[in-house]
């Protein structure tokens, strides 16, 4: 077994949308990113990407590339994690954590689960999504910017 980790932050800017794990959120506030900016898959590629011994996001995906402009990060996500398979790896669970004060993503909670969890082929009890406040701390805090910090584990495929 491996473990990976990931990490990723995005400012929150007008006239972007806001996708969290897949699902978009009702905001005025989106993330600014090359792609679609999901913060929290681009901690969970890193995350897989890191456990495998396959680089990081930058490297797969490079910001400027025309072909990841606006791009849906599930689609990445799902390149990902047949990269991950080629190497001889299946994931086998996945625990992350959303860093931002509004909006609360409870309501949301389920259906990013799913989205991961289908994603990765794996079932919705072998993810694991907390939210979590920085209580007006730093840029976050101010709502500014959105985290997203995700720990995986992955295997060796069995024969």
């Amino acid at each position: 077994m491996k473990i990976g980790f990931g990490y990723d932050i995005h400012r929150l800017v007008q006239g972007r949308k806001l996708i969290i794990g897949g699902v978009e959120i009702p905001f005025s506030l989106g993330e600014d990113g090359y792609s679609d900016g999901d913060v929290l898959i681009h901690a969970v590629i890193d995350a897989l990407l890191g456990a495998s011994g396959l680089g990081d996001i930058g490297t797969h995906f490079p910001s400027g590339n025309k072909e990841y402009k606006d791009i849906s990060s599930r689609i990445l996500l799902c390149h990902t994690r047949d990269m991950v398979t080629s190497a001889g790896y299946s994931v086998n669970n996945l625990d992350c954590t959303v860093i931002l004060e509004k909006p609360i993503l409870s309501p949301f909670r389920n259906a990013i689960i799913q989205c991961l969890s289908e994603d990765l082929h794996i079932p919705g009890n072998s993810v694991s999504l907390k939210a979590k406040t920085k209580e007006g701390m730093d840029d976050t805090g101010a709502g500014k910017s959105i985290e997203a910090y995700a720990v995986v584990l992955i295997e060796v495929e069995k024969l």
